[in-house]
C-alpha cells in the first residue's frame, strides 16, 4: 500500500487542480480532456516546476 503523502505524483495532480483545473466548468467531455491535455502540457514543458512540487523536505532519505 502507497502512502498518498509519499507519493510526489500526489502533489502534481493537486497542483493541477487547483491552478490550472479549478472553477471551470466544461461543455463537453471533449472540453475536459483538451484540458487536462494541456494543463499536463503546461507541466510538463516546466521540469522545475515538477521538481519543487514533488519535493517534500521531510521525506528527503539522508545518507
Amino acid at each position: 500500500m502507497v502512502s498518498p503523502e509519499l507519493n510526489p505524483m500526489e502533489n502534481v495532480w493537486a497542483y493541477l487542480r487547483a491552478n490550472k483545473l479549478c472553477a471551470r466548468v466544461w461543455e463537453t467531455y471533449d472540453d475536459i480532456v483538451e484540458a487536462c491535455r494541456s494543463a499536463w502540457m503546461f507541466l510538463i514543458n516546466d521540469p522545475d516546476r515538477i521538481r519543487s512540487i514533488g519535493k517534500r523536505e521531510w521525506a528527503t532519505v539522508i545518507r
